[in-house]
């Protein structure tokens, strides 16, 4: 985000203040544990309390959103469209963002060909692949092999080559789509398109979309009242290569499907995440996704949600589009990657002075809308970065040093039984949550042993491992990296793809 430069300090100090907090908790937990370990202990109880109270009824949302995602999974939504009579579904069109950075025909294709079987009028959609300059003829190889392959399917295939070097740009997909939308909207003005009319569905490249993903899309577009304020947030499933890839990509992937879903629940909590639909009309409002930061995905929702004055939403798909988890053969290489793709989602932090400044200029915008928001952002991005480490490490410390220094009580005698058996009962959540990710898999390839499933269940007994190596470490990495600004600062990491 451009700041003109009188005001560019107190941006920055917006930016410092998610890593300060972080920081300070971190040194509060340490000092108060060698100083004062009882009253650390009676914090450690009390926080692991709440979080016990707090992830018992997420997992309630869990399971909401898992029933409604199995209901919904039967409907058959082509029917549902053509009997709908107070709007023809024929008169939309469908304008669909597939971003690249190097991708491999393979990668490209696959995602082609579950377009071309979709239960839907292929006619309807528009293709825009956009490609980068800096990628040089690869892009361009495969774009053409891709266009001859799929001519006549669909309604058009368009090819955008982004330009490298644009000044005030971040390489990286949200510039990529910035152009690819500028352009996109030259051949909607060409047709002559109601803009509110063309529904935008932007997909990573290696998105496989659900068979019924545009009549559902359709269905719940034309029957919204104000359609046009709204995004619309599929599913995210990382199936693709799930079977193949090792257990510890896998726990990472399914807790970000998990996360998703307790706040498809919890609809006045989501934000656009990776894979979203949205109104054309709106996205040219708003000036397309912003091409100077990481987090395009997310920060378009709070684009729309400016220029409307609070008055915009997400509704919720209970449909699945599937991605593929960081696998790249090597466990060791896999890991890397895995590591960086959470650091870059954690990267979402540089929306807290995002929202912080434009809120504080918009007075039409409730203040407790606003206050919401803020606070469930806030909240988020600090958890995501200490409670892992104040659970499952920090907290221990308190023990250790009123063991050490006989400062003891009741209380401190009975906390680590009283911690132990806060863990105990949380594995069955943990179990649960397992048993629940079985039903989400797809179908096992022949190649595999039907121990593989019991491998699927087991593997989540290092959850608690994966919160703090891909959870808490990344998030307080991003948020350190926003509060030093300069140099640290992220730029748009491309997540390999096989």
């Amino acid at each position: 985000m451009q700041i003109k430069s009188k005001n560019y300090y107190l941006y920055r100090l917006l930016e410092m203040i998610p890593g300060v907090l972080v920081w300070a908790t971190f040194a509060a937990a340490i000092l108060l544990s060698i100083y004062r370990p009882i009253a650390a202990i009676y914090f450690i109880i009390i926080f692991d309390v709440y979080w016990f109270t707090r992830i018992s009824y997420l997992l309630v949302y869990l399971l909401i959103s898992w029933f409604r995602y199995h209901r919904l999974k039967s409907v058959d939504w082509m029917t549902k469209l053509k009997a709908y009579q107070k709007l023809n579904w024929l008169d939309y069109q469908h304008l669909i963002f597939l971003p690249t950075a190097g991708e491999s025909l393979e990668v490209v294709n696959a995602t082609f060909q579950r377009l071309s079987e979709l239960d839907y009028d292929l006619k309807k959609l528009t293709i825009v692949l956009g490609g980068e300059q800096r990628k040089g003829e690869q892009f361009l190889t495969v774009a053409q092999q891709i266009e001859a392959k799929y001519a006549g399917i669909f309604n058009k295939i368009i090819v955008t080559v982004h330009p490298q070097d644009i000044a005030g740009e971040m390489p990286g997909k949200g510039s990529n789509m910035n152009y690819a939308g500028r352009q996109a909207k030259e051949y909607v003005d060409q047709q002559g398109w109601d803009y509110a009319r063309v529904i935008v569905s932007c997909f990573d490249i290696d998105t496989l979309v659900d068979r019924q993903y545009f009549s559902y899309l359709t269905y719940e577009y034309i029957t919204t009242d104000r359609p046009t304020h709204y995004s619309y947030q599929p599913l995210a499933l990382y199936h693709n290569n799930i079977w193949e890839s090792n257990f510890i990509t896998r726990v990472v992937a399914n807790g970000t499907t998990f996360w998703l879903l307790t706040d498809m629940a919890r609809s006045e909590r989501l934000f656009t995440f990776s894979s979203h639909s949205m109104s054309f009309e709106t996205l040219v409002n708003v000036g397309f996704w912003q091409n100077d930061i990481v987090t395009e995905d997310s920060r378009i929702f709070l684009q729309c949600f400016i220029y409307y004055n609070g008055d915009y939403y997400v509704k919720p798909l209970y449909i699945a589009v599937s991605m593929n988890t960081v696998y790249m053969g090597k466990l060791w290489r896999s890991l890397i990657n895995q590591y960086k793709q959470m650091r870059r989602w954690a990267w979402g932090v540089e929306h807290f002075p995002y929202m912080v400044w434009n809120f504080a200029k918009r007075r039409q915008i409730p203040f407790f809308k606003k206050l919401r928001y803020l606070w469930n952002q806030t909240e988020g991005i600090y958890s995501w970065a200490t409670a892992p480490l104040l659970i499952f490490i920090l907290g221990r410390l308190p023990l250790y040093f009123a063991e050490k220094t006989n400062q003891t009580n009741v209380i401190a005698q009975q906390a680590p039984y009283i911690l132990e058996f806060m863990m105990t009962v949380g594995m069955v959540g943990l179990v649960i949550t397992a048993v629940f990710s079985t039903f989400l898999l797809p179908q096992k390839p022949q190649k595999h042993l039907w121990l593989k499933y019991i491998i699927m269940v087991v593997q989540w007994i290092v959850f608690p491992i994966t919160m703090i190596l891909f959870g808490s470490i990344p998030a307080t990495d991003a948020q350190t990296r926003l509060m030093l600004g300069g140099r640290w600062r992220l730029g748009f990491w491309v997540t390999e793809k096989k």
